[in-house]
């Protein structure tokens, strides 16, 4: 089975204390559910229309497992902490080939 990818762009954060709190608490979640982190930060480079945003990377063993990831207790409490406003973010699972 092919592995998926948890991919999460941040096109604004305004408010960088809140995402700190939230990174620390999602990252356990999600890695608790399965989810392995490949890369997190600003892009190094960007390319044709790339904007600098920071991104997200988790690998995933399968589409129900990044969902029941998304939708565990751990994760929905660091979404409580990062809160509505603090952050507008591009969230997308995906298969791999």
């Amino acid at each position: 089975m092919a592995k998926v990818y948890w991919i999460s762009v941040y096109r604004s954060i305004t408010d960088p204390d809140r995402l700190a709190a939230y990174a620390k608490v999602s990252g356990r979640a999600l890695t608790a559910a399965g989810g392995k982190i490949l890369a997190r930060g600003e892009p190094a480079v960007t390319k044709e229309a790339g904007q600098p945003l920071r991104t997200v990377i988790l690998e995933f063993e399968s589409v129900e497992a990044a969902r029941a990831a998304y939708d565990s207790p751990g994760y929905q409490e660091a979404l409580r902490i990062l809160g509505p406003g603090s952050a507008e973010r591009d969230i997308r699972i995906i298969e791999a080939i």
